[in-house]
């Protein structure tokens, strides 16, 4: 190719390579905008954290969530002892009260 066909060509290669580091630049931008707008930490260009910083607020907060998340942890615990009496009831009453019920009828009748 002659240098006359590659000037012809140059302002198409120089729009591409505008049009493509531009696709970069606002791909970025969302990518930080959406990394923003879900709480997820901001890091720099090595990987350092730059937001949130940790300071007495956020500790605060995760000490805070922590201390709910382990009464909601021994909230459960119990429900689960109490579902395991539950359970035992609903089972055990069909077969085990009836019986039950039958030998007291059946004591009932011999005591009198």
């Amino acid at each position: 190719m002659s240098p006359d066909q590659i000037m012809t060509f140059l302002p198409w290669i120089i729009g591409g390579a505008v049009l493509v580091s531009l696709a970069g630049v606002v791909g970025w931008v969302h990518n930080t905008r959406l990394r923003i707008k879900h709480g997820y930490p901001l890091e720099g260009m090595w990987g350092q954290s730059l937001k949130p910083a940790t300071d007495g607020q956020a500790a605060e907060r995760i000490r805070l969530l922590t201390q709910e998340n382990a009464e909601l942890r021994a909230e459960i615990g119990s429900l689960k002892d109490r579902m395991v009496s539950v359970e035992k009831i609903v089972t055990d009453s069909g077969y085990g009260l009836t019986h039950e019920i039958e030998s007291l009828r059946l004591d009932k009748g011999k005591v009198q």
